[in-house]
């Protein structure tokens, strides 16, 4: 599988999507591009200093970066880790999607046919 992450880094990217807030914020970074905290919080019912709990979630996971700006820190969308646990879903979806081709393919072998039929 190309660009695979830990499990303790994959844990993190679905702990951080796992929270709407989090993934508002996310929705918010890619319609909108780079946005301060308060931002990203303004629309949303939750304190600044959730807010800020909230970004440190998406930078620990690595869903987000974030750069000093003089007096206020912009927050930038760093998709290859989310682009990475989509590949890592599709990997296993496809993985699924194999075997239940197999069962398929199995069960119709034990079928009976016309031919085999009373």
């Amino acid at each position: 599988m190309p660009n695979e992450m830990t499990d303790d880094e994959l844990d993190a990217v679905f702990a951080a999507l796992a929270d709407p807030t989090r993934r508002a914020m996310l929705a918010r970074l890619a319609a909108d591009g780079d946005a301060t905290g308060a931002e990203l919080g303004a629309d949303l019912p939750i304190s600044q200093q959730a807010v800020s709990k909230h970004l440190q979630v998406l930078e620990r996971a690595g869903l987000i970066t974030r750069t000093p700006d003089a007096q206020r820190r912009t927050c930038h969308l760093a998709p290859e880790r989310l682009e990475t646990a989509i590949e890592w879903i599709e990997h296993h979806r496809q993985l699924w999607a194999d075997r239940y081709d197999r069962l398929d393919a199995h069960l119709r072998t034990l079928r009976p046919t016309k031919e085999n039929t009373p």
